[in-house]
């Protein structure tokens, strides 16, 4: 699996941004691996769709249809 890239800051303030007080240190790590998880999913669903459609650049496009299948 990949090194991880989304900072615990970051996942703190998107909590925040919904609506949380506060947001514990294990609130953040649960927040950052689903996130990642479900990036990696749709990005590697992504890459199925480019390559199937005989393109080795991922677009926008792709990404939102691999979106739409988790």
């Amino acid at each position: 699996m990949a090194k991880r890239l989304i900072p615990l800051a970051a996942m703190e303030k998107i909590l925040k941004n919904s609506g949380a007080d506060r947001v514990s240190d294990k609130a953040k790590a649960a927040l950052k691996t689903v996130v990642e998880d479900k990036a990696e999913e749709i990005a590697t669903q992504a890459v199925k769709f480019a390559s199937h459609a005989g393109r080795k650049t991922v677009k926008a496009g792709d990404i939102k249809l691999a979106s739409k299948t988790y």
